[in-house]
């Protein structure tokens, strides 16, 4: 299935949303959106496609209504999701956690670029396997770039056949937070400051 949801904020008006697919979002708050399944996704083989934009001196939060679950499909384990964020406002971006479930494979890709007012926020969550699963594959790739300068290429890997499995141990779970262009905040993981403004810090374990 192809799941494509485009955003759109305004300043002082309701943000424009347009959705086709698995995927369908609602505005619950005057600045606040929520990501909601409309049908079992994602699955082997689904591609997720979201595009936000949020225009000068508007203001958007996007959230999910729940975990989500990906699961392989009859045909292939591989699944995607894609995120193209264009930020002239703020945009806070923190959905709940994604489960890679039953030995599946999940790529995620994000592209930000922000102007140099604009303010941002994205938080991932992910988790390898439901209780007494430890097989599955999640990578998570951010690509950040503040109007034409570059300012981050980041990218983390989990589970089997990740950069950090290991027959010792590996760890199944991660926190992953950019802000821009907060240089500091108060978090559990490791965090580092970009040269070219923001910050960004990262956590992983065995469980969320």
């Amino acid at each position: 299935m192809i799941s494509d949801v485009l955003i759109v904020a305004r300043r002082g008006r309701e943000p424009h949303i347009d959705c086709s697919g698995g995927l369908a979002a609602r505005r619950t708050e005057p600045d606040t959106v929520h990501l909601v399944s409309a049908a079992a996704t994602p699955l082997g083989g689904d591609t997720m496609s979201v595009r936000v934009v949020v225009e000068a001196g508007a203001r958007l939060k996007l959230r999910t209504a729940a975990a989500s679950m990906v699961l392989p499909s009859a045909t292939t384990r591989e699944s995607r999701a894609a995120w193209d964020l264009e930020v002239h406002g703020e945009l806070d971006v923190d959905p709940q956690p994604t489960i890679i479930a039953g030995g599946s494979h999940h790529v995620v890709t994000t592209r930000l670029t922000t102007s140099a007012t604009g303010r941002v926020r994205i938080r991932e969550r992910a988790q390898i396997g439901r209780a007494f699963e430890r097989h599955g594959f999640w990578s998570a790739a951010l690509h950040a770039d503040v109007e034409d300068t570059p300012l981050l290429r980041h990218r983390v890997e989990l589970g089997t056949g990740a950069v950090a499995d290991d027959a010792l141990g590996t760890p199944l779970a991660c926190i992953s937070e950019f802000r821009y262009p907060e240089t500091t905040f108060d978090t559990s993981g490791e965090l580092l400051k970009l040269a070219a403004g923001g910050s960004l810090a990262t956590w992983q374990g065995d469980r969320l």
